[in-house]
């Protein structure tokens, strides 16, 4: 027998679309049998690359009309990463197959010799339909290892903290980011700061680190008191000119303090990471109740005579709930903000950052966070040929009701 993998996941994948072997048998004996199956045994494990998990499923198919067996292994790879990311540090599963045939040749039941995979990675996140099955990751987005779809200029307030999320691990592009480079205009090339390859986890189970996009994080490199600043991921020896630049750069742009209040919502993306949005335009909030309601028997029933009390209520509530919800209002923007806000409108993580601890609080710096579900069901993409100035409304419904109810 001869036994061929003959199409095999990318180095990491996103475990919300197709992750595919195919498998393929050339002994003519084994294929024609009416009983041939091919089988594999799927591995996944936490750590490292290297390492090997234990087998907890094996996948049957029947070969296709081109005889071969494909195998999509992403819905069980992503219910181990359908962990909430906010929680969680590490985002990362590893995975491989063990394949091989059965079937019977007159009365002997034939299994015949395993082949294994190599060994692959998965993240939480997906592919959008216009992308081949297998596209490489790094070809997803021009701003990877940067985990995120831009856009290139994006804005921070005053007091609002924030982090992405940069791949620091191999991802099979032969190309691994050495550093991040910050850099602004107001303080001159001699300011621009570098977070050293010394900073960035190393370890293999932590192939995912954040890094502050705001001053108000605890570890920024830079001044705190800048208008605007530039984040870029270099390889290879720190040049800040960008020279050995392997990521677009991020723009960031201070926005002063506005008339209403500004509304910071931050949601998972397509890599699995967090991007961020200031909603500083009107806001409003809301509140609906949901009742259920019966008569209770008034008066008392238990005395020589029948009597009631004046204030006996005989419409009573037994069940009342209620949903919050929020609607914002974006700035004008441009055209490449359309990418993000269709990720927000299918993120299944949604926050508003209702308020960042600084040093010195009395606790950890931090975000408190407020969980949200996209309420709008509708947006419609804007562009400046036909809309003029962008601007888009949002709904969201919180993700806890007014009353504590477990």
């Amino acid at each position: 027998m001869a036994l061929t993998i003959i199409q095999t996941p990318n180095d990491v994948n996103l475990a919300q679309s197709p992750i595919v072997f195919a498998i393929s048998e050339s002994n003519s004996e084994a294929y024609t049998s009416s009983s041939f199956q091919y089988l594999a045994d799927l591995y996944y494990w936490t750590g490292s690359l290297t390492d090997s998990g234990s087998s907890d499923y094996t996948l049957t198919k029947y070969p296709n009309s081109s005889r071969t067996g494909i195998f999509d292994v992403s819905r069980i790879i992503n219910s181990e990463l359908s962990d909430i990311v906010q929680a969680v540090s590490s985002s990362v599963r590893y995975l491989a197959i063990d394949s091989y045939v059965q079937y019977l040749s007159g009365s002997t039941f034939v299994t015949g010799s395993h082949t294994k995979s190599g060994n692959y990675k998965a993240i939480d996140g997906y592919s959008v339909f216009q992308e081949p099955i297998n596209q490489r990751i790094e070809n997803k987005t021009p701003y990877w290892p940067i985990m995120t779809q831009g856009p290139s200029s994006q804005s921070y307030q005053s007091g609002t903290g924030g982090r992405m999320s940069i791949w620091r691990g191999p991802d099979g592009s032969g190309v691994t980011p050495s550093a991040l480079i910050y850099s602004s205009s107001e303080a001159g090339e001699d300011n621009n700061f570098v977070i050293p390859a010394s900073f960035l986890p190393n370890d293999t189970d932590q192939q995912i680190m954040t890094f502050p996009i705001s001053p108000s994080e605890p570890d920024w490199p830079m001044a705190t008191d800048l208008n605007n600043f530039e984040i870029f991921a270099i390889s290879g020896s720190t040049n800040y000119d960008g020279s050995n630049r392997i990521s677009d750069r991020m723009h960031f742009d201070y926005v002063c303090d506005t008339k209403y209040d500004n509304i910071r919502i931050k949601w998972k993306n397509r890599f699995g990471a967090f991007d961020y949005y200031n909603f500083n335009l009107v806001s409003k909030q809301s509140m609906s109740t949901k009742r259920q309601r019966y008569q209770p028997q008034i008066g008392s029933w238990n005395g020589r005579t029948l009597s009631y009390e004046k204030f006996e209520n005989a419409t009573q509530n037994y069940i009342v709930d209620s949903d919050q919800t929020i609607s914002v209002n974006s700035n004008y923007v441009d055209e490449s903000y359309n990418d993000i806000f269709k990720e927000l409108m299918v993120s299944d993580e949604v926050y508003w950052v209702q308020s960042y601890n600084t040093p010195p609080a009395p606790r950890d710096p931090g975000e408190s966070l407020m969980p949200l579900a996209v309420q709008s069901s509708t947006f419609n993409l804007k562009t400046t040929k036909v809309d003029k100035l962008i601007q888009y409304s949002f709904d969201f419904i919180r993700g806890q009701g007014f009353k504590l109810i477990i």
